[in-house]
């Protein structure tokens, strides 16, 4: 069944009547069971034929019960104003200034996560610059939006020195068992209980976590947190992707990632035949792992060409 959208109100309600503008342009495209969020709440909850955001409003839905919903866009730039416009119309109706709505990007390697969370920050951020000045605010616009990436929570070389099989360890760094998702779930619940929180960041040159290098602060309304296994639905992973307030899962073959991947790797030095080796070794088996992960999401983004 294929339905349109019309506007009521801050929400975008569908109707089976053909789209409700016809004209635009834009090539948005949402597929299956629509959301409502309740940002009062902040909480996800699925309706019948009814989205709380106005990122569905371009094109058509069309609905399947069991199914998260889809968005496909013809060009990146679509991708990003559609999660901006989601997150921003959510950031507008949080009245309290301490609460958070944590949103958890995952994907496999090579699906662009960390550039769209990092673009749809700045976007947010921009954007609400522009209305706090439009409405005569004196001070200077405080950021609302900020990233927490999971690569902050990577072992120690030393720590993968320690286990059993220390050159297995770091052949497959990057696997679930080489992150610590205690301290990221110990990280997310001090952010929500306090309303502040200290980060790692992961320093690539050095290839160890720099300890509380980023600081979510009071003002943040948005944290985007992005990592590989987010929505893994296993040991203290599951307890992980419980705080997210919304999921969402960067979709991509895995072969169009692996080649992405392999042309990363060899821009950091690695030869050709090293940088193969590592794709099917390591990168490879992660990404399948993680792309059984995609049934969790609340939304899940077709990845475009950056």
């Amino acid at each position: 069944m294929a339905i349109s959208l019309s506007q009521k109100g801050l929400y975008w309600c569908c109707s089976s009547t053909g789209l409700s503008n016809p004209k635009r342009k834009r090539h948005v495209n949402i597929r299956c069971r629509p959301l409502f969020i309740s940002p009062s709440r902040l909480t996800i909850q699925t309706l019948q034929c009814q989205t709380g955001s106005r990122l569905s409003k371009q094109k058509v839905i069309s609905c399947h019960s069991r199914e998260a919903p889809v968005l496909e866009a013809r060009s990146i730039e679509e991708v990003y104003e559609a999660l901006t416009d989601r997150l921003l119309t959510i950031a507008v109706s949080m009245k309290d200034s301490k609460s958070k709505y944590i949103v958890g990007v995952a994907g496999p390697p090579g699906a662009g996560k960390s550039t769209v969370a990092s673009e749809v920050v700045r976007r947010l951020n921009m954007r609400w610059s522009k209305r706090e000045l439009m409405t005569n605010y004196t001070g200077k616009p405080a950021e609302i939006a900020t990233i927490v990436p999971m690569d902050g929570f990577h072992l120690y070389r030393s720590q993968l020195d320690a286990m059993e099989d220390p050159k297995e360890a770091h052949a497959r760094r990057g696997a679930p068992w080489t992150f610590d998702p205690a301290l990221l779930l110990k990280c997310l619940n001090t952010l929500q209980s306090q309303g502040y929180v200290y980060a790692p960041s992961f320093d690539h040159g050095v290839g160890d976590p720099v300890e509380d290098d980023i600081f979510v602060n009071r003002r943040h309304k948005l944290v985007i947190v992005e990592g590989n296994y987010l929505l893994l639905d296993e040991g203290v992973w599951r307890e992980v992707s419980s705080v997210f307030n919304e999921k969402w899962f960067i979709d991509i073959e895995i072969d169009k990632a692996m080649q992405r991947v392999l042309k990363r790797h060899i821009s950091t030095g690695k030869t050709p035949d090293i940088a193969s080796w590592r794709v099917e070794y390591n990168d490879r088996p992660n990404a399948e792992l993680i792309m059984t992960s995609k049934k969790n999401a609340d939304l899940v983004i077709r990845s475009v060409d950056l």
